[in-house]
This record gives C-alpha cells, sequence and structure tokens, in this order.
C-alpha cells in the first residue's frame, strides 16, 4: 500500500487531524462492542498513536498500555524482539513490527496490540529503506499479521500519516480476522448438522434392519397358543403305575 503526498497547508491538516479521530473512534467502537483490550508498542511514532486514541473518553476501560521503545536495545529489552531480527531485517521490517506487537501482548495481557515501526525522515539514518516507510504490526491471542506502506511528507506529516496507516490496519485485519472466526464458526455448524444427518441415516438404516429382521424371523410362521401346547403335550405323556 501506499499512501503519497500529505498535504502541508493549515486547512489539509486539520482535515487530516479529522480524518484520523474518525478512524480512531471506529477503531474503538469495535474495542467496546467486543470488550476487548489494545496494548501499542511504538518506535517512529514516538506515542502519537496512544495520545490519538487516548484522546477518546473513556479509554480506561479499553486501553491497557503503551510501550515506546524507540532504541533497537529498548525493543529487545521491553518486548523480546530478537537481536538476530533486528541485524538481519532491521528495525522496519514486518518480522520486528510482528515480535513488537506480540511482546507488548503478552506483556499487558492484553487482547489486541498494534505496533508501528518505520522511517519518519528526514533522513532514513543510514537505512536502505526510503524514508516515509513503516509497518504496522497486528496481533492477537490467534494470529499475527504486518502491513507496510511509504508514504511522502515531512517528519511530522510522516508521524501522523503512520498513525492513521496503523489504525486502517488495524481496523482491516480485525475485520479479516472477525470473518475467518464467522468462517470457521459456519464450518463447525455445517459439520455438527451434516454429523447428526449421518447419525440419523444409520439410526433409520438399523430400524429398518431391526424390522426386516422381526418380520422373516422362522418363529414368526409357527402360531401356537399355551392351549395348543399343553395339549400336545398331554397326549405324548403316558402315566404307568409301576411296582417295586
Amino acid at each position: 500500500a501506499r499512501c503519497d503526498n500529505l498535504k502541508t497547508g493549515s486547512h489539509e491538516s486539520r482535515s487530516m487531524d479529522t480524518t484520523i479521530q474518525a478512524a480512531a473512534a471506529r477503531l474503538v467502537r469495535r474495542l467496546k462492542e467486543g470488550n476487548h483490550t489494545l496494548t501499542l508498542a511504538e518506535s517512529c511514532t514516538g506515542g502519537l498513536l496512544a495520545s490519538t486514541l487516548t484522546d477518546i473518553a473513556g479509554a480506561s476501560s479499553w486501553f491497557k498500555k503503551s510501550y515506546i521503545t524507540y532504541a533497537n536495545e529498548a525493543k529487545i529489552q521491553e518486548l523480546g524482539v530478537e537481536s538476530e531480527a533486528l541485524e538481519s531485517r532491521g528495525a522496519v521490517s514486518a518480522k520486528v513490527a510482528i515480535q513488537m506487537a506480540k511482546g507488548a501482548l503478552e506483556k499487558a495481557d492484553a487482547d489486541f496490540a498494534i505496533s508501528v515501526t518505520g522511517i519518519a525522515g528526514p533522513t532514513n539514518e543510514g537505512s536502505s529503506k526510503p524514508v516515509g516507510t513503516v509497518y504496522v504490526g497486528i496481533a492477537s491471542r490467534q494470529w499475527a499479521n504486518a502491513i507496510r506502506t511509504q508514504i511522502g511528507g515531512t517528519r511530522a506529516e510522516n508521524k501522523s500519516g503512520f498513525v492513521y496507516f496503523a489504525l486502517l490496519t488495524a481496523m482491516r485485519c480485525w475485520d479479516e480476522a472477525m470473518e475467518r472466526v464467522e468462517e470457521r464458526q459456519k464450518e463447525a455448524l455445517s459439520a455438527i448438522e451434516e454429523a447428526r444427518r449421518m447419525e440419523a441415516e444409520r439410526e433409520a438404516e438399523r430400524e429398518r434392519r431391526d424390522q426386516e429382521a422381526r418380520e422373516h424371523a422362522p418363529w414368526q410362521d409357527e402360531a401356537w397358543s399355551e392351549d395348543d401346547d399343553a395339549a400336545e403335550i398331554g397326549n405324548e405323556v403316558e402315566w404307568v403305575d409301576g411296582e417295586e
């Protein structure tokens, strides 16, 4: 994904702020509806994402805590990011973004975590990645993902753009996860219904076989009564008086 040319004028800036606030409100609505909690791990945004979300009243009911791990050492010590990942992929990478999110999730004992790691500018400080590159990580107890984009602007504009992208990414991942959950629930219900149908068919087949067995049993063709049986037995018995 790519978001280009964030405007610098005051009108455009206010419009962007309003857009970010609206996105934050939509994300918070999802959290509150599901009674979920959130934690954050920020690097390049320096706490701006946390500030944006906690500007919404009542944040204490769903916001756990935020980690601002700007230096690599902080990412390792606070969030458990692997030094190998930082050395091989760099701090601005999908792997590090995911590890940041998962580390924050575990430490805060939250339901969801968002991480942000990127290059706000004005220089890339020796990185091979261009200014404006950002990775946003999203993690839950069941899944984790990271999505990349690149935007163009000043350092302040990039930080705001990163926050907006993080909010959009979180909602996108959230919606996709909910769709997967609903799909799995539908599959589970279908499997239960199919198992019940098969069991009903097996029960009907057992009943049919039992009925056939009853109808064709040999003793069914031999009618008898207690009186007939007694008479027959009496004819076969001969009483003889014997002598000692």
